[in-house]
């Protein structure tokens, strides 16, 4: 008997022990989820409910729920749906976790499933339009799957990027496309602490560079102030580079995690710490997943704040010089009562966003967005580019529809990885190249675009001077190269009709109106001014620079090198620039416009940093004097500064001939760093 009630006194005191330990899971994942740290959340309460008795059957019910919606929310997908079942068989699911379950049956690609749920749940909720377009989805996707092949995408898993954590949101960047930026979770992410919202280390901001053979290198963590022990993801850069906006995640043990957008400002290579960006005084919402429109004037971003249709929405914001105006709700038919993140843009002007609101394949689906003069267009690009899994955060190279995105397709933890994309599409291009003649680049400079189908854009350039634009078949361009301190230069291109890609290339070598200007290939006779035929070309090319720009008068000037005597040189000099300027007023150039100048062996060259790529041996800032050539002591070497001695050249007196209105006045500066 004694023996009896000893066995009975210690089961009762480890049901005692049980009872407390489930509760106090219960008080443990309540916090965390007050928190957001669902990981967390979801381990406390998968141990209260081992912890519940078999015939405590509403009570196991409730801790399956709160089991299922943290498992839900860091897209553990079959544990959720376990879980879900677990609740409605003890009939402690509403109708909410009802549809909550039928989503992850479509994104767990069970659509017979899915689609008995969704018909279940249009009984009691037939209005709501998430409802009815899951079940449009379930009842689809068979179809739209069959349909794939002729989508014209071809996506590939890119291991090289990828680890055995999360990788998401990736972005091209640089003026050529060799820098590919990207959020993960791996190892190598700064901090020992696990996110008790994902159970992972908290993300950082990766980057992969593409060397000359277009081969990507190993992704390393940008080591600068930019990432921290703290959550960095999903960054955009403006049209420029040199600033980054990116989601950052702040943590406060007492007070749930909002995240919020910041940016960084590029300083040589190197990226600055995140500053906080205060798009409004809202402090109890989400803002997230920035970018930026094509033309730099809008931050494009996601917000679960009051005033949206449901759930997050896709807002906008317009940068100016005074900061941010005010916020615009994009609204139907982009936002719907569902979810709506990851915007991103096409070069292009194309919005390309993620949303599970719309009828899609389960998860979060890509859409296209496409402007029309009141509204958007939107398209469903189907598989492969989309799956029963998350895909999200497109980036492009270029004005090509292919690129990189992300998916969680085939991972049975929900971690996303990053996957390429390439569609065939003939594509037709131009790309150009705005420099100083005999110079740099100017990235500083602007184009002026203008086509006969009525097409006009002001294109600015990038770091490289370089611009990049679509071109249409049939259409008749116009392209005038500007920049601040030179002369314009127009170019013309007619496109015709290709059955491949191609791409124009343009040059727009500006003139400065500052400083002497050479002119490539201009020859003599021997001893003589008289113009031979091999210079006609350099001549009829200054000819059209000075019809592009009707109101300058430039001074045209002759230069010999040190031999012969200074009156001989001054005399052959001036003769020389007479026959430019007479070849000139014989093609349409008004002589008003033009005064020719022999300063013979008066002013040797100065070396410009250009020509020091050609001539290693010489320095910027050399100056080809008789002193100077002498001291070389190489024959070769000699005749070849003799030779950039012997030049013609001109430089810009002033902007304003034929300008009544203007005052005549010279805008120009003597300057000998040609």
């Amino acid at each position: 008997m004694r023996k009896l009630f000893t066995i009975l006194y210690i089961g009762f005191i480890g049901l005692l022990v049980v009872g407390c330990g489930a509760e106090g899971a219960m008080k443990k994942g309540d916090k965390f989820f007050e928190l957001g740290e669902y990981y967390d959340a979801a381990t406390q309460y998968k141990k209260a409910y081992a912890h519940t008795k078999a015939k405590e059957k509403p009570l196991r019910g409730q801790r399956a729920l709160k089991m299922a919606d943290c498992y839900r929310r860091i897209n553990y997908t079959q544990k959720a749906i376990a879980a879900y079942n677990n609740a409605v068989r003890y009939k402690q699911a509403d109708s909410t976790a009802v549809f909550h379950l039928a989503r992850l049956q479509l994104k767990n690609g069970s659509y017979k499933d899915a689609e008995k749920t969704f018909t279940l749940l249009l009984d009691s909720m037939p209005n709501n339009i998430l409802v009815k377009n899951g079940l449009q989805s379930a009842k689809m996707i068979p179809q739209w799957k069959a349909e794939a092949e002729y989508s014209g995408y071809e996506v590939k898993k890119q291991e090289l990027f990828n680890s055995r954590r999360a990788e998401y949101s990736p972005m091209l960047a640089g003026d050529d496309y060799s820098q590919l930026y990207f959020s993960s979770t791996r190892n190598q992410a700064r901090g020992d602490e696990l996110s008790g919202i994902t159970g992972t280390k908290n993300a950082d901001i990766f980057m992969s560079q593409m060397d000359d053979k277009g081969k990507w290198s190993k992704p390393e963590v940008i080591d600068s102030e930019l990432n921290t022990e703290l959550d960095e993801g999903a960054c955009a850069f403006t049209p420029d580079f040199k600033t980054m906006y990116l989601t950052i995640c702040r943590t406060d043990p007492t007070y749930p995690r909002y995240a919020q957008i910041a940016t960084s400002q590029r300083s040589d290579a190197s990226w600055g710490k995140a500053t906080p960006l205060e798009i409004t005084r809202d402090t109890l919402s989400t803002f997230a997943h920035p970018a930026i429109s094509p033309d730099g004037m809008w931050l494009y971003f996601v917000s679960d704040m009051p005033g949206g249709m449901g759930g997050y929405d896709i807002w906008r914001v317009e940068i100016n010089a005074r900061g941010m105006g005010g916020v615009e709700n994009l609204g139907a038919p982009i936002n719907t009562p569902g979810n709506e993140m990851f915007p991103t843009f096409r070069p292009n002007g194309d919005l390309y966003f993620s949303s599970d609101g719309h009828p899609g394949f389960g998860g979060l689906d890509i859409f296209i967005a496409q402007p029309d003069t009141t509204h958007w267009e939107l398209e469903h690009p189907g598989a492969p580019l989309n799956s029963a899994g998350d895909d999200f955060g497109m980036t492009f190279e270029g004005l090509h529809n292919r690129g990189y995105f992300c998916s969680n397709r085939g991972d049975a933890r929900g971690w996303d990885h990053i996957f390429s994309f390439e569609k065939h599409e003939v594509v037709q291009t131009v790309k150009g190249w705005v420099y100083e003649k005999d110079g740099y680049e100017l990235p500083e400079a602007q184009v002026y675009m203008v086509g006969n189908d009525g097409t006009n854009l002001k294109l600015s350039v990038r770091g490289d001077g370089s611009f990049t634009e679509y071109i249409k078949p049939g259409v008749d361009y116009v392209f005038l190269g500007t920049c601040k301190g030179y002369l314009n230069h127009k170019e013309e291109l007619r496109v015709e009709p290709v059955l491949e890609s191609e791409e124009y290339v343009l040059q727009f070598p500006l003139a400065s109106i500052t400083a002497p200007v050479l002119i490539d290939n201009i020859f003599y006779d021997f001893d003589k001014a008289t113009l031979r035929p091999e210079s006609t070309e350099a001549l009829d090319k200054l000819i059209e620079l000075l019809n592009e720009n009707p109101n300058v008068t430039i001074e045209l000037s002759a230069h010999t090198d040190y031999r012969g005597s200074e009156a001989y040189n001054e005399r052959l000099s001036q003769k020389r620039a007479e026959s430019v300027v007479n070849y000139l007023i014989e093609h349409g150039i008004d002589e008003a416009r033009l005064q020719p100048v022999g300063y013979g062996k008066m002013k040797p060259k100065t070396i410009k940093r250009k020509l020091t790529e050609k001539y290693d041996w010489l320095k910027e800032g050399d100056v080809l004097t008789e002193e100077f050539i002498r001291a070389i002591d190489d024959e070769e070497k000699q005749e070849v500064l003799n030779q950039l001695n012997r030049r013609t050249e001109f430089k810009v007196l002033r902007t304003t001939y034929g300008m009544d209105l203007i005052p005549a006045a010279s805008t120009s500066a003597e300057s000998d760093q040609q």
